[in-house]
C-alpha cells in the first residue's frame, strides 16, 4: 500500500482530533472506563510510617490501617509495604519484612506483659503498670545489692556488673543517645544491641 505524505498527515490529524474529542469528555468512554476500575483497597486508610522490627538494618515501612481510634473503633492494619522515601531500603523489603502483616495478625504474638510466677507452669497476663513497677523494683534491688563504687585501689568506678541491657539498634539517634546515657549513668557495663548479637 502506497501512502503519500499528504495522506499520512491527514490520517494523523484525524487521529489527534478524535483523541482530543474523547479526552474532552464527549461520549461515554470516561464513565465506562471509571466503572471498569475497581476501587483501591487502601482508599480511606491511615498511613503510618514506622521501622521494620526484624533486624538491625532499620528498614522503613508504611503501614495502612482502617478504623478511627478517636471514635472508639479498633484500628486494623490492612497493608504493609516498604517506604520508598526511606534512605536505608528505598522501598524494598527482605522476605521477613515483606511478611510483617502476617506477624501483626499472628495469634501467637505476645501482645501484653506476661509473667510466670515461681513454681508455675503457665504465663499470666499483667498490666503495664505492674510490669514496669516490677522491673524497676528488681533492677533497683539488684543495683543496691551489687553496685561497686570504688575498686580495690580506691579509685571511683561506679560499676553495676550483675545486670546488662539489650537495646534496639533500629531506634532513632536521639533514642539511642538517651538509652546510652541512662544505661551508662546507672553504671551498667554490659550494654549491647541486636546488631552485634
Amino acid at each position: 500500500m502506497e501512502l503519500s505524505r499528504r495522506q499520512f498527515l491527514q490520517s494523523a490529524g484525524a487521529g489527534v482530533a478524535g483523541t482530543t474529542i474523547g479526552a474532552l469528555g464527549f461520549g461515554g468512554v470516561e464513565a465506562a472506563h471509571a466503572a471498569a476500575i475497581r476501587s483501591f483497597k487502601l482508599t480511606g486508610t491511615t498511613e503510618t510510617r514506622n521501622t521494620c522490627t526484624y533486624c538491625s538494618v532499620a528498614c522503613g515501612i508504611i503501614m495502612y490501617s482502617k478504623g478511627n481510634l478517636s471514635k472508639g473503633e479498633t484500628a486494623e492494619i490492612l497493608h504493609i509495604e516498604g517506604d520508598v522515601d526511606h534512605p536505608t531500603n528505598r522501598g524494598t523489603l527482605c522476605p521477613k519484612g515483606a511478611a510483617l502483616l502476617d506477624m501483626v495478625r499472628s495469634e501467637t504474638r505476645t501482645k501484653y506483659p506476661m509473667i510466670r510466677k515461681p513454681g508455675s507452669d503457665k504465663f499470666e497476663r499483667i498490666s503495664w503498670d505492674v510490669a514496669l513497677d516490677r522491673i524497676a523494683r528488681l533492677m533497683k534491688d539488684d543495683r543496691d545489692k551489687n553496685f561497686i563504687a570504688k575498686n580495690n585501689d580506691g579509685v571511683t568506678v561506679n560499676r553495676w556488673l550483675t545486670t546488662g541491657f539489650l537495646a534496639a539498634s533500629a531506634t532513632t539517634n536521639e533514642t539511642a543517645f538517651l538509652t546510652y546515657k541512662i544505661v551508662r549513668g546507672a553504671g551498667m557495663l554490659a550494654f549491647d544491641n541486636q546488631a552485634r548479637v
